[in-house]
């Protein structure tokens, strides 16, 4: 996968005012999963929000421009191969089948939505080793009958 050239400046940008996606979460009123998915183009940022983080990264604004245009989403037709993304990857090839089964038998035939979604990343401690804790909460959408 190439990174975009926009998410490149950004992301150097972010390193060189020493903000993270957490500090920009003050600064834009957004989640920092949501900010980190407008850096990669996988969101479009309103024009205020645009503003308001080119502002914060101390960018030209000729970048508003392009946080605001309806990005092409998705990582392509190939497996991942950077080690954390393909986690996820795995993750699905052995539980996706099982998630998919107890979904529906709680919700019915249908899906989560991934538009109407939201993900959170938590830090938990453990003596053991610290633990990744993710959170999605998706909208349920049961299948049409016509």
């Amino acid at each position: 996968m190439s990174i975009p050239e926009i998410t490149q400046k950004l992301l150097a940008a972010k390193q060189e005012k020493k903000l993270s996606f957490a500090d920009l979460e003050k600064v834009l009123g957004r989640d920092e999963v949501w900010i980190a998915t407008l850096f990669y183009r996988q969101a479009s940022a309103s024009e205020e929000e645009a503003k308001l983080l080119v502002e914060a990264l101390g960018l030209d604004a000729t970048y508003i421009k392009e946080l605001t245009e309806y990005p092409v989403k998705g990582l392509g037709p190939v497996v991942p191969t950077d080690p954390l993304i393909y986690r996820f990857y795995e993750i699905m090839q052995v539980y996706g089948f099982p998630i998919k089964e107890v979904i529906q038998e709680k919700f019915g035939d249908g899906i989560m939505s991934a538009i109407d979604f939201t993900l959170d990343i938590e830090k938990e401690e453990d003596p053991k080793g610290d633990r990744v804790k993710i959170i999605m909460s998706g909208k349920f959408l049961p299948y049409k009958k016509w």
